[in-house]
């Protein structure tokens, strides 16, 4: 069996990222399977572990990047969040297309890392209509205090600069549309990978 893509999809908290993907995991002819990156962050009251995220301390992570079990990590807002090695290449050997929705640092350093050795690495970038809404949009989710959503702006802007390191930029405005935008290029992406 031909191996799985490993597609990295990124863009500022807020953004949507997660709304334009979750439904792409039904479609079967995508054969999609979501990394469950690994965080140090607290579990949100919504959350489970190993659905959302795997929570971990802080020792733990860091025991994981010592030995080299991270395909990436990066620190944000504190925490660390990164993506376990095993999990990712079990499922690509199985043939399914792994996403990966992880901020910029993370994705520019896995592109850094893989942009030439490895075909079927698709880089994704999904930017809002504009700071202003996305700066709107962090506010209204309750679920920070101001100095984490002051932290997330700042981050953000900086992020959305990351965007030109992407194959695909995907403005998501208009919710139905960039969910089509994505499907298409992901099912391009995988033609590609099969020939």
């Amino acid at each position: 069996m031909k191996r799985g893509l490993l597609i990295i999809l990124s863009g500022p908290s807020g953004v949507g990222k997660h709304t334009l993907w979750i439904d792409l995991l039904k479609e079967t002819q995508l054969r999609l399977a979501y990394s469950i990156s690994m965080t140090t962050r607290v579990k949100r009251f919504n959350e489970k572990n190993g659905r959302e995220y795997f929570f971990v301390t802080r020792k733990i992570f860091e025991s994981a990047i010592k030995k080299g079990k991270m395909l990436e990590y990066a620190q944000y807002c504190n925490h660390y969040y990164g993506t376990p090695k095993s999990y990712v290449e079990k499922l690509r050997h199985k043939g399914m297309n792994v996403l990966l929705e992880i901020d910029a640092q993370g994705g520019i350093n896995l592109i850094k890392q893989f942009k030439n050795i490895d075909q079927g690495l698709v880089s994704i970038f999904v930017l809002p209509p504009s700071t202003e809404h996305l700066i709107k949009r962090l506010c209204s989710r309750g679920t920070e205090d101001k100095k984490t959503i002051d932290y997330r702006i700042k981050q953000a802007k900086w992020e959305i600069k990351q965007a030109k390191h992407y194959d695909y930029k995907i403005i998501n405005d208009k919710i139905s549309v960039a969910k089509k935008q994505l499907k298409s290029i992901l099912i391009n992406a995988i033609k590609k990978n099969a020939n």
